[in-house]
């Protein structure tokens, strides 16, 4: 029988997805990349195949699982099977500078970036960011993590020089003009099949890890007695949501073969739109879409429910 079949490598981040299509009664089955083998002269099962491969999966041990998923999904496109989110998506969640010279391409505003590899190739980079603030990330990453903000390449120095330097897993690090928002929040757009869903205001004030999964959101344990709670939620789905950009991203979408993405976005003091991050393997938080009363993997579950029930007549 024909099944969804769900590529991964952190089961945190798939249990709420797993929770809808079972609720739609869909049949699904998980493979869990992070070790495994390819038979190139075996067939794969029939169904559907959606990946939801991270670039930050090597930050929980699961280092080479991005390369076996291509391997994989080379396997299932050279077949003919029906991927979503396959080889190309996932050339683009492994790179950021993949992700912003697309963007471009189709007339969508990036901040400026240098990609360096080596401490002083870092250094010379930054130089061309002299006088002005700038931050660095790594190009294959996630969540935000090894962000980093600097006023001055002095500092930078230092950062280099100093132990908390992190090396990026594919060496790339990326040297990114910094965007002043006249509010600490940028805004993230769900896209389910290729179409925009919902966008979400995230606040920024507590720093870059932005990761909107449950399993990302770490309470305060140790808040003193009596300290009171925030009054403001991290993530906040904003009510009718429109922009012109959102043509543009379901364009790049549509030409990367990208049915399922989150697309993130800040707004300079100007107002201007920097787009600086296509993450497809987005996650939603649970909060903000229960206040909201809009859920993303229900939509996503719909979606694969539908695709199935094209490709193998199963009643959804």
């Amino acid at each position: 029988m024909s099944k969804i079949y769900v590529i991964h490598e952190n089961d945190e981040w798939t249990q709420h997805l797993v929770k809808r299509l079972e609720e739609l009664e869909l049949p699904y089955e998980l493979w869990h990349l992070d070790q495994g083998i390819v038979d190139l002269s075996a067939e794969p099962p029939e169904g559907i195949f959606y990946s939801r491969m991270s670039a930050s999966s090597h930050t929980r041990n699961h280092r080479y699982a991005p390369e076996l998923t291509s391997a994989v999904l080379a396997w299932l496109e050279a077949h003919g099977r029906k991927v979503f989110n396959g080889s190309r998506a996932l050339q683009l969640e492994v790179s950021k500078v993949q992700q912003y010279l697309e963007l471009n391409r189709f007339g969508v505003k990036t901040p400026k970036t240098v990609a360096a590899v080596g401490k002083d190739q870092i250094r010379e980079a930054a130089a061309k960011f002299e006088g002005t603030p700038f931050i660095t990330k790594h190009n294959r990453a996630g969540k935000g993590l090894g962000v980093q903000l600097f006023y001055s390449l002095e500092a930078l120095n230092e950062y280099l020089d100093g132990s908390t330097f992190e090396e990026p897993v594919d060496g790339i690090t990326l040297v990114q003009e910094y965007i002043q928002a006249p509010e600490p929040f940028i805004t993230r757009c769900e896209f389910v099949g290729g179409k925009f869903v919902y966008a979400v205001k995230v606040d920024t004030s507590e720093g870059f890890e932005l990761c909107p999964a449950d399993a990302c959101q770490i309470g305060d344990l140790f808040c003193p007695v009596g300290e009171e709670a925030p009054t403001k939620p991290k993530f906040e789905i904003i009510e009718h949501f429109a922009d012109p950009i959102l043509q543009k991203y379901e364009q790049v979408l549509a030409a990367n073969g990208i049915q399922i993405a989150g697309i993130e976005f800040i707004r300079n003091q100007a107002g201007e739109i920097f787009t600086y991050d296509i993450n497809t393997n987005t996650n939603y938080n649970s909060d903000a879409e229960e206040a909201s009363q809009k859920f993303g993997m229900l939509e996503l579950a719909r979606f694969l429910g539908s695709e199935l029930e094209k490709l193998a007549g199963v009643s959804v």
